[in-house]
């Protein structure tokens, strides 16, 4: 199987969820702490590859569910610059696994790339969305009240 750095929200209960998951499966995992790794937009970027920039942030953070930070009216460039400030913004996990680099656990995804059986996943339930999100993704402030 696989030997997955696994970038994570150290207390996130989803995380721990996804977590044993993978090592379920059969994968290794290195273990990282997402809020103390020193991110520079060079290494975070590749997480995100052709993803809506939107879709790059938890929507659970503080900042987002304030209407402090609006995903839908960043760039990439401030979009980096704000998640090396406040990596509680960045969507989690980030997992590298030799070339790929994922943000987030979109089943599918974690499905095709890492060889992790659907029943699997079914089984556990949802892994993606955060217990203290309101699930309103990329939808600016004003949209959403």
């Amino acid at each position: 199987m696989a030997l997955i750095t696994f970038f994570e929200k150290p207390g996130c209960i989803n995380n721990a969820r996804q977590k044993k998951v993978l090592k379920n499966a059969g994968h290794n995992l290195i273990e990282r702490d997402l809020l103390a790794e020193p991110w520079t937009p060079g290494r975070l970027r590749p997480f995100f590859r052709s993803m809506p920039v939107c879709e790059w942030f938890n929507p659970a953070a503080p900042r987002i569910k304030s209407g402090e930070v609006d995903p839908g009216r960043l760039d990439a460039d401030r979009a980096l610059a704000l998640m090396i400030e406040d990596p509680l913004l960045i969507r989690r996990p980030l997992m590298i696994s030799g070339s790929l680099y994922l943000s987030g656990f979109d089943a599918d995804q974690v499905t095709a790339l890492l060889g992790l059986a659907a029943q699997q996943l079914r089984d556990a339930g949802d892994l993606q969305t955060c217990t203290q999100s309101d699930g309103t993704g990329c939808l600016p402030k004003a949209a959403r009240a």
